[in-house]
């Protein structure tokens, strides 16, 4: 087993690395290179307890106490900065560490003692403290199951406004997140009725899947501008007070009709729709609409999303091809391609071939 956590404490060193010389970061890349660096510290210290270097070192032991309460906090700020791209005021930052210094003072009674006296306290499995390893299950189990449930609601709550924004979101959706999130939940179940061991080879598979699945997402090893841009703008456009905003766009009902008229004409001549990333900001540009407008537009006419406003036409365009005696030499993929589907995912939402 110990080659196991080497092997993990690898991995995190690496993908820490890696996340340092990304170029043109942004800050959900510098928490998750924080929390990787965190990840890192920790998993050395358990191996110093696990190969008992520690109890030679006595000094060493009950570092990793109030450790593991970080981690919720690591992953709901990670999953905030990426879905809205925000992050906590000074005021709440300091509620969110609150649990974290409440189990540091809560340990200054064995930080205290002398080292033969820590080590006593070790090799008899707490003896003496008790109350002080159920007081930290408790906050441990509660605090980080509690941030797995809002960071994935967060994640849900992203992928109701990317609708708004993008004509595709299959990248966009944050699935490898969520099961990040539902991953430490489950470490947290395991702590419940299983020694650290098992424990640890938990966080260890879950370095390997950030490192495998959070590799070849996008928002998080290479850089995205104008998505970063979008999210950003998306917190304050097409959030809770959409329709308060709706209500002040200026527009009324001859404008929007007028406005929606000249969508139509565009999307029947020029078939923007083709480019399979296409988004809310290109399209209003394109037509030269305001994208609050264009969003208003959409959404109040036509009754959709822009991205089922966007895949409609698609839908369209699909069956008007396929129908084309010319059109069978190819795959029905080949023809969704040609109509601006991105993936055979997003297809098979509509059809089932």
């Amino acid at each position: 087993m110990t080659l196991f956590f080497f092997f993990g404490l690898s991995i995190a060193i690496f993908l820490f690395l890696l996340i340092l010389v990304k170029r043109n970061k942004n800050n959900a890349d510098y928490i998750l290179a924080i929390w990787m660096g965190y990840m890192t510290v920790h998993l050395t210290f358990f191996l110093l307890d696990y190969s008992k270097f520690s109890y030679e070192h006595p000094h060493l032991l009950g570092i990793l106490l109030p450790f593991p309460i970080l981690h919720g906090f690591f992953l709901y700020s990670y999953t905030l900065q990426t879905t809205t791209n925000r992050f906590f005021s000074a005021k709440v930052l300091s509620l969110h560490l609150t649990p974290f210094l409440l189990l540091v003072i809560l340990a200054v009674p064995f930080y205290s003692l002398p080292a033969a006296a820590k080590l006593q306290v070790f090799q008899n499995q707490g003896r003496g403290f008790e109350w002080n390893s159920a007081v930290q299950m408790g906050l441990f189990v509660t605090v980080c199951l509690t941030y797995s449930t809002v960071s994935i609601l967060a994640i849900k709550r992203h992928r109701r406004q990317m609708l708004n924004l993008f004509s595709n979101n299959d990248r966009k959706k944050l699935v490898w997140l969520e099961w990040m999130s539902l991953g430490l939940g489950a470490i947290w179940v395991l702590a419940f009725s299983f020694d650290d061991t098992v424990i640890f080879s938990g966080v260890v598979l879950f370095i390997l899947f950030i490192g495998v699945f959070g590799i070849t997402q996008t928002p998080v090893f290479f850089t995205t501008v104008q998505e970063e841009r979008l999210i950003d703008e998306s917190t304050t456009t097409q959030g809770e007070q959409g329709q308060e905003k709706y209500q002040k766009s200026g527009l009324t009902p001859e404008e929007t009709a007028r406005l929606s008229d000249l969508l139509e004409t565009y999307m029947q001549q020029n078939k923007p729709y083709k480019n399979p990333d296409l988004t809310l900001d290109e399209l209003a540009a394109l037509v030269k609409i305001n994208p609050n407008q264009l969003s208003q537009v959409i959404n109040s006419r036509a009754g959709k999303t822009f991205y089922h406003y966007i895949n409609s036409y698609r839908i369209r365009e699909f069956l008007a091809l396929a129908a084309l005696p010319e059109s069978r030499k190819f795959t029905y993929m080949g023809l969704a391609y040609d109509c601006g589907f991105q993936s055979k995912t997003t297809f098979n939402k509509y059809f089932k071939m």
